[in-house]
């Protein structure tokens, strides 16, 4: 009978508790994860001033901007002349469906834009432009969109 109670009581145990799983308590962030940058991320971030928000800002830099094709994404830039525009160019994204679900989008979407931010204070401020990536940058290495990006200032940005 000692046996019974015994495994009766640790079937108790991992019963009332979270299924034999421990809470370690508040999970703390891991220091040791490799990430760039100070621990507050904000120079680290892409400034809500220099993304384009806007439909109808997306629409005007489609219909009246210079297209720029390359391997990894088409580009649309446009510049305006805003007095007082001071905040810089600013940059949209559009991914389209056919790329994949949204995870996939959501990725290259965030290694574009990363590129992008990169080079950022390479792009003359009067620039509006929208990077619509395609198929290629799911796979392409972060180096060969960086040098996507630098051809792209080189072509409408600079």
């Amino acid at each position: 009978m000692p046996a019974d109670t015994e495994s009766a009581s640790s079937v108790r145990n991992i019963s009332a508790g979270s299924h034999g799983l421990r809470s370690a308590g508040p999970a703390e962030p891991d220091q040791s994860s490799g990430s760039i940058g100070p621990a507050s991320g904000r120079s680290q971030s892409f400034p809500r001033r220099n993304r384009i928000l806007k439909s109808a800002d997306f629409r005007r830099v489609y219909d009246h901007g210079l297209r720029v094709t390359t391997p990894l994404f088409t580009a649309f830039c446009l510049a305006i002349e805003a007095r007082g525009r001071s905040a810089g160019p600013r940059v949209g994204f559009t991914v389209p469906r056919s790329l994949g679900k949204a995870v996939r989008r959501n990725r290259v979407r965030r290694r574009v834009r990363e590129a992008v931010r990169l080079a950022l204070s390479e792009i003359d401020p009067k620039w509006d432009i929208v990077i619509n990536p395609r198929r290629a940058a799911l796979d392409a290495p972060f180096a060969a969109l960086q040098a996507e990006v630098r051809k792209l200032v080189k072509r409408c940005g600079a």
